[in-house]
């Protein structure tokens, strides 16, 4: 082995201690890494107009009708809602269009808070009110009703006209989402017009 000198030994002892500190060091272990973009967050999408929790109530005006008040309005749940549980609200009501003072008025039967699939709830609902339309006929069926636009709420909506009933421009429309189910009755009206009414009394009923 060589002999070092005093010089010569001092500097491997400098090089050893160093050797020994970066090894006991985890930040020197590597250079540093360059540092990443920070990404922006990805914005979160709107859930669907259909999605989450939505409530019914009473409201005085609805697409432009007013609730009818008086001894001649609806007193008594003409449908069967099905089996109403606690915290679930029922809601129907009489609702007469613009200058209307007479006659036959249009009819909304509505649940929300539903425990079960809210189709069902309105195909129940559907029939129950072809019942009522028909006089307890057994004509009429919700499979022959036809789609259209929900409105701001999503689901869906649907109407089928009557022509079994003795008022053959009678037509039933039926909306459902994710917690509520409700139909109504237009008397002398033709289902597009009547979808797009129902769409419209859906905007301030339901919440």
């Amino acid at each position: 082995m060589p002999i070092l000198g005093p010089r010569t030994l001092l500097a491997t002892t400098a090089l050893a201690t160093m050797l020994t500190l970066t090894a006991c060091d985890p930040a020197a272990e590597a250079p540093p890494a360059a540092s990443a973009p920070v990404s922006t967050p990805a914005r979160s999408s709107t859930s669907p107009a259909g999605s989450g929790k939505h409530t019914l109530t009473e409201a005085a005006t609805a697409g432009g009708l007013t609730k009818a008040t008086g001894a001649s309005t609806v007193s008594d749940v003409p449908v069967d809602p099905g089996e109403m549980r606690d915290g679930m609200n029922l809601v129907f009501a009489d609702y007469n269009r613009a200058g209307q003072t007479s006659g036959r008025r249009i009819l909304f039967v509505g649940v929300d808070s539903v425990p079960e699939d809210p189709n069902k709830r309105r195909e129940h609902l559907w029939r129950g009110l072809i019942d009522y339309a028909l006089q307890n006929g057994s004509t009429g069926t919700p499979t022959t009703a036809k789609p259209y636009q929900p409105g701001p709420f999503g689901g869906s909506l649907e109407c089928l006209s009557l022509p079994e009933s003795a008022n053959a421009t009678d037509v039933i429309c039926g909306w459902s989402d994710t917690t509520t189910a409700a139909v109504a009755l237009f008397p002398r009206t033709t289902p597009a017009d009547a979808a797009r009414l129902f769409a419209a009394m859906r905007a301030d009923l339901e919440h």
